[in-house]
């Protein structure tokens, strides 16, 4: 107890003994803290893969119609050989190359950091232009699927 003097009088006040958190109830929310973050992180990490999923096919449909523009300008599509570099740097002094045809490199690699795979002449069109999603492996379902421009 702490005395204290107030208007001439004096006054006793208890120390409050609560002032500050103990170390049980700080265990106590770090506990809960860990639980939820347990359960949401789960879920935003399902979110994010599905979001890269999502630009991938966004992605290719961009460079599909940098492809176009490339051929339009040159006449035929880049070579496998060649490749996707091509949208972006001139290696090879083509004269009626009008580049680049991508804004950045970055774009000519897949949301996962892989660069997209591409060849030409394609199976069943003049180039195909493939990412293998999430695994980086051929097949797979959900977000480890292939996704392919032609899709």
């Amino acid at each position: 107890m702490v005395m204290r003097l107030f208007n001439g009088s004096i006054d006793c006040v208890a120390r409050r003994r609560d002032a500050g958190f103990t170390l049980m109830e700080m265990l106590v929310v770090l506990v809960l803290m860990g639980l939820i973050a347990a359960v949401a992180i789960p879920q935003v990490m399902k979110l994010l893969e599905s979001a890269k999923h999502k630009a991938a096919k966004i992605q290719l449909e961009t460079l599909s119609q940098s492809l176009t523009n490339y051929q339009i300008d040159v006449g035929d599509y880049p070579t496998t050989e060649q490749g996707l570099k091509l949208l972006w740097t001139d290696l090879q002094n083509i004269q009626e190359w009008n580049g680049p045809y991508v804004r950045r490199e970055q774009q000519l690699r897949d949301p996962w950091n892989r660069p997209f795979i591409y060849r030409a002449p394609g199976k069943k069109a003049p180039y195909d232009l493939i990412t293998l999603g999430a695994d980086g492996a051929e097949g797979g379902k959900g977000d480890d699927a292939d996704i392919s421009a032609a899709d």
